[in-house]
């Protein structure tokens, strides 16, 4: 009896231990910012009219649209493009969703919406939907808690920093109630792809007291500081999104649509004014020649869309944070578009690759660099080489997860 009493006792404390040894291992709660394309998307339809007699008019509620596998099928696609496309008004110089269309993201403060870009469980296992989940994975087994300590921000990615303004008083009161439910420990904020310039935009808007108070660092994975070359693509030919049934030529026009797009344009801090960006049979362009690239694409509201963002970060203010900025290289990225007698610009362009992360340009990539030594806060840089550190698959990379824990654990400090 004795030897059973002591066994239990035993066994209680090491349960307690591996609990506490748990707790001990949080150092810093987590805000995670997604990119473009990063965040669960709803959608309430009450409409008059479709362009295809397969669209629904009208649904009971809020159903999934982005990710939905299904919505990307021929014929249907048609329902896609119209439901998604934003709706430029050149007056107040924003965009709205089209008449009887109400999109919005879901689950914020939850990771849910940004661990997986389907929400449904079945695609869970394909690693082209898996997003921020292997980051909160690691975290949940060395004892954080999903809606607690680890919490998602998704936003309408479709939109530019202009257009968030709501969005940015949700993230401020989002971190605030992050470090008030984790014993008022500093945040550590991380941002993929897209969602870094939109952090930093909101965090140049905000005194340095409240950042000094609620951030502790800012971990930047693959961010897109100075533009993408790949941008261009989408705005002359369109993206299939590596998804092979999807037609360029029908889903470009919800691609055009969105700001973010002309928002993540090269801008001429990165790429100079006489680099070709864009080559064809009759002209070529270059970053001082979007004007007469939207023109020639017969977009104009496009060419309204980047004067109105191009200069939202274009001086990459410095944040005042600690940053971490991890990135990708050595995996073929598109420098420049080359179309051929005819091709421009509906047919799909051949390329020239440079160094890049697949997705962004190395160039780009490096832009955090610049605050090195223009903020009093280190900013420290890791460049990760080779297809595993491509732009998606950077948020599944061993090593990339690996600085991350140990920065939100306090194991490794950027000071």
């Amino acid at each position: 009896m004795l030897f059973i009493k002591i066994a239990t006792i035993l066994f209680f404390i090491s349960v307690i231990d591996v609990f506490v040894s748990a707790q001990r291992k949080i150092g810093y709660p987590v805000v995670l910012i997604p990119g473009d394309g990063g965040s669960q998307l709803v959608v309430k339809l009450n409409k008059s009219s479709t362009p295809h007699y397969l669209c629904r008019k009208v649904t009971a509620g809020y159903e999934t649209i982005w990710v939905n596998l299904e919505e990307l099928l021929p014929e249907v696609i048609d329902c896609f493009v119209d439901n998604m496309r934003l709706r430029y008004d050149p007056v107040s110089r924003t965009t709205h969703d089209g008449p009887g269309v109400d999109i919005r993201t879901t689950g914020f403060g939850d990771t849910a919406s940004v661990e997986y870009l389907d929400p449904n469980p079945a695609t869970h296992l394909s690693s082209k939907m898996t997003y921020f989940s292997h980051i909160v994975d690691d975290l949940v087994a060395i004892g954080y808690t999903r809606g607690l300590s680890v919490r998602g921000a998704p936003f309408d990615f479709r939109k530019a920093p202009n257009e968030l303004g709501q969005y940015f008083v949700d993230l401020q009161q989002l971190i605030e109630d992050t470090f008030l439910k984790n014993n008022n420990t500093k945040v550590v904020v991380i941002g993929h792809s897209m969602g870094n310039p939109v952090f930093l935009y909101f965090l140049n808007r905000l005194p340095q007291q409240w950042k000094d108070k609620y951030i502790q660092s800012f971990i930047s994975l693959a961010g897109v500081w100075g533009g993408a070359v790949k941008t261009l693509r989408l705005m002359a030919s369109g993206d299939n999104l590596g998804v092979v049934v999807v037609n360029v030529n029908k889903i470009r026009p919800e691609q055009r649509a969105m700001p973010s797009t002309a928002f993540l344009m090269p801008n001429d801090r990165f790429w100079n004014r006489s680099e070709v960006l864009v080559v064809t049979p009759e002209k070529n362009y270059t970053v001082a020649d979007y004007k007469e690239y939207f023109t020639d694409l017969n977009f104009t509201d496009g060419f309204e869309m980047w004067k109105d963002t191009k200069d939202l970060v274009y001086d990459l203010t410095p944040p005042e944070v600690p940053v971490l900025c991890i990135h990708g290289s050595g995996v073929p990225t598109v420098d420049t578009l080359i179309f051929g007698k005819g091709q421009f610009p509906d047919t799909y362009p051949a390329s020239v690759n440079g160094d890049g992360d697949g997705t962004v340009n190395l160039r780009s990539l490096l832009g955090c660099l610049r605050w090195v030594g223009a903020q009093k806060y280190p900013v420290r840089h890791v460049a990760l080489n080779g297809s595993s550190t491509e732009h998606m698959a950077l948020l599944a990379n061993s090593d990339a997860r690996q600085y991350i824990k140990d920065v939100v654990t306090g194991e490794r400090l950027l000071d």
